[in-house]
């Protein structure tokens, strides 16, 4: 009864996502209210006969994942926050590519770069540096709809191949069901899924984009924060293989650099403090993340994800796992991962090599199910649920090459 009222509550709260440009009402405000009314319905009417010292420990866990997240992403987004009001990555775009590009071309580019750069740094800071990129030039909104489509999938494909890259890549590495050398012949696959998307996008794109020319010189200042930047990226991917430090820890670590160092540097300058950057963050984005979490949390409290891992008593593993990419974009792929692990599913390292592409890959279906999606929502005003919807079979297409090109480099191991 009470499980029941809860997961309407969930899909209620994820259908008012979806018609938000109809409602009127913030994605933000719907998924924060849902997500805490369905933790205090658990509290008032535990779930399986729970104590409510039980239903508190789980609450702590969900809350304990959604602060690291969080500060994770206030991190990078303040280092973005004072890039972009400084027009350095618009004035470094400008200086870096030519005057005049086909719409194509930049199509191919902007794919492989943040492909490339979600290989080396998390999914958010890849998501907000590409989206940075596109934002700062003049594009038709429709246009524009699509290379953040683009971005959304080429980051999520990106990571998946690297420990550093992505959370269920690591978890299945920890599990001992891959090695390292299994993980680098994924690379292949994902990389010419990306390519057959920025193919398909664009189709009928045939102009050209002029650069306007920055005169402006950029600031050595910019410079320095954009190198503490850039060294923070490195340094969690370095410490984070070599000793197992937090990402996150890193990356606080580094904003703190930066804080010192902007202190330093502006000590006689009058005008804006370094911190104030912080408060630019757009907490719209924040909030939402809270809501999800919450919602996906509960989820896993009255069993729900436990039931998904059934489908591989009735499927093959090779299509379960098909399957089971596409639920990752409802169902957030690391509990749904975690559960595969628990339940102990019986796989070789051929098909847990498949299950990795389609958790990494598969949020990439809807535009709510990663964490690539949500941000390029919250700054994409074109970019809506539906809108990114009209793209499925594209998406839907790339996904299930790249699929089957992890199948077939499956052989290899």
């Amino acid at each position: 009864m009470v499980s029941g009222l809860i997961l309407s509550l969930v899909v209620l709260a994820f259908v008012l996502i979806v018609i938000e440009d109809i409602i009127h009402v913030n994605k933000a405000k719907s998924t924060l209210f849902f997500g805490t009314l369905c933790w205090i319905i658990a509290f008032i009417f535990p779930i399986n006969g729970a104590t409510p010292e039980t239903v508190q420990h789980h609450l702590e866990e969900n809350l304990l994942e959604i602060a690291v997240l969080w500060l994770f992403l206030m991190a990078a987004m303040t280092f973005v926050a004072y890039l972009n009001s400084k027009g350095f990555i618009q004035n470094l775009v400008h200086r870096v590519l030519p005057e005049k590009m086909s719409e194509k071309k930049l199509m191919f580019l902007i794919g492989m770069f943040a492909f490339c750069f979600s290989s080396l740094s998390d999914n958010i800071t890849a998501t907000l540096v590409s989206l940075a990129v596109v934002m700062s030039l003049k594009l038709d909104p429709k246009k524009r709809l699509k290379y953040a489509t683009l971005i959304v999938f080429a980051v999520n494909s990106g990571g998946v191949s690297l420990i550093t890259g992505d959370v269920t890549t690591l978890m299945i590495f920890l599990a001992d069901k891959v090695s390292i050398g299994n993980l680098l012949l994924l690379v292949a696959p994902a990389a010419v899924s990306v390519l057959l998307l920025a193919c398909m996008l664009s189709v009928g794109m045939n102009g050209t984009i002029t650069f306007e020319r920055q005169k402006k010189p950029i600031e050595k200042m910019d410079f320095v924060i954009a190198a503490i930047f850039l060294t923070t990226i490195v340094g969690t991917l370095v410490l984070n293989v070599a000793y197992q430090i937090p990402p996150l820890l890193t990356f606080l670590f580094g904003l703190s650099i930066m804080f010192l160092t902007a202190q330093f540097l502006m000590r006689n300058r009058p005008g804006k403090s370094i911190l104030n950057y912080v408060r630019e963050i757009e907490f719209d984005t924040l909030l939402f993340f809270l809501g999800v979490l919450l919602l996906v949390g509960i989820m896993k409290e009255i069993g729900v994800l436990k039931q998904i891992t059934n489908l591989y008593a009735h499927l093959s593993p090779v299509t379960a796992n098909y399957v089971m990419g596409l639920l990752s974009a409802a169902v957030d792929n690391v509990p749904l991962t975690a559960a595969l692990l628990k339940a102990d599913v019986t796989m070789s390292t051929h098909e847990w090599l498949t299950l990795t592409y389609a958790t990494g890959v598969g949020g990439s279906m809807l535009i709510i199910g990663s964490a690539a999606g949500i941000i390029a929502m919250s700054k994409v005003k074109e970019l809506t649920f539906i809108s990114y919807l009209r793209m499925s079979v594209y998406l839907l297409i790339a996904y299930t090459v790249g699929y089957g090109g992890s199948y077939m480099m499956g052989h290899f191991v």
